[in-house]
């Protein structure tokens, strides 16, 4: 059996302080204006955990960068499909688990940071993303400004999940796709004491500890009664109540990332004047072979994140590169002095919304966190 581990950073010393880093915020904010001015429009933007961190949802990572949870042993994309009774109690313990998780990440709102990541889409600053996120707040908040437009070229088609989304889930066996609050209901209907359990949670707000992936940790629980249902569509095909098995659309821990999803952000690369790196360690490789090939393409990268990340460690001269700090004061810093200047209908759109950020800091998170 192949062991996979969690991706994490090497222990290794601090490196000081990069002379981004140490700029004032005003000069902070002025230099990603000049970055974003160099770019033309084309500026790729890559996001990572620490971006959702304000909006309840935590981050993997410490503030050393190393797996912040090294008792939490997710589910691995081989266990979660195995076709056997070991698969099928792996499946009861996932979606068991992620029956109580999801409504906190399903009902999260965009916080500041990702308000401002939508404005520089809408200004045509830096209109494509790619997320590692799979909560679905850039959707989320670039619906929001945009819906303050009478019409825009702009959509959720710019915005590149990298590792999926926990808003759909499909069948491994003929990727029917269905909403996952429609999977979420079959669940509570077959589950009465799970939903009895969840509906308690929603009216007393005390939620377990939900981690990124939307898995809870229920120490002692019993899964075994847990019953996961097969895929509608299979069934409604005639194909047999429990065929298909179901998963999140989302790329697990021990699962390659789709080739339409890989092709997509590496021809968003081939196509950027430059890339901005917002919020993550870049610990997955997924992510960071973005930053490597940005780096091979000679783009301009400019990284805004706290914590140390693989980046700095794996690409010589990067840390040259990167501004050590929470993004959203320079971010907010920035637009604050070009709405000023500017104006037209996405200017309008941007400063109705830019104090509409939702914080919600997870409650065992105290403080600046290092990113995901």
């Amino acid at each position: 059996m192949v062991r996979i581990s969690i991706p994490t950073l090497p222990p290794l010393p601090p490196l000081p302080p990069s002379a981004l880093t140490l700029l004032p915020a005003r000069e902070a904010a002025s230099h990603l204006g000049e970055f974003l001015d160099k770019g033309k429009g084309k500026t790729v933007i890559l996001t990572g955990a620490g971006v959702s961190v304000e909006s309840g949802i935590r981050a993997y990572r410490g503030e050393d960068g190393t797996y912040s949870n090294p008792n939490y042993k997710p589910i691995m994309y081989q266990e979660l499909i195995q076709d056997s009774p070991t698969g099928r109690m792996f499946r009861k313990r996932y979606w068991a688990r992620s029956f109580l998780g999801y409504p906190p990440v399903r009902d999260a709102q965009p916080n500041p940071t990702h308000i401002y990541i939508a404005a520089l889409q809408v200004l045509g600053l830096a209109p494509r993303l790619i997320t590692q996120n799979v909560d679905n707040l850039h959707p989320k908040a670039l619906n929001l400004v945009t819906s303050h437009l009478p019409s825009s070229s702009l959509s959720n088609s710019q915005i590149l999940e990298l590792h999926g989304t926990l808003a759909k889930v499909h069948c491994l066996e003929h990727s029917h796709t269905q909403p996952r609050d429609d999977f979420q209901a079959q669940l509570g209907h077959l589950n009465p004491l799970w939903q009895a359990k969840a509906e308690e949670s929603e009216r007393t707000g005390d939620r377990p500890r939900t981690n990124p992936d939307g898995d809870v940790e229920l120490p002692g629980a019993d899964f075994r009664d847990f019953t996961v249902p097969g895929c509608k569509i299979c069934e409604a095909q005639g194909k047999g109540k429990d065929q298909g098995i179901v998963k999140p659309n989302v790329v697990f821990f021990g699962e390659t990332l789709p080739t339409h999803v890989k092709d997509t952000s590496i021809q968003m690369l081939e196509s950027a004047s430059q890339l901005l790196v917002i919020g993550t360690s870049l610990a997955t490789y997924s992510a960071f072979r973005l930053v490597k090939q940005a780096h091979e393409q000679s783009l301009p990268i400019l990284m805004i994140s706290q914590g140390p990340s693989r980046a700095e460690r794996g690409i010589k001269g990067f840390g040259e590169q990167k501004m050590d700090r929470q993004a959203g004061p320079v971010l907010r810093a920035y637009l604050n002095e070009l709405l000023k200047t500017n104006s037209g209908p996405e200017v309008e759109a941007v400063k109705r919304v830019l104090d509409q950020g939702v914080v919600k800091r997870p409650p065992e998170v105290e403080g600046p966190r290092a990113e995901g």
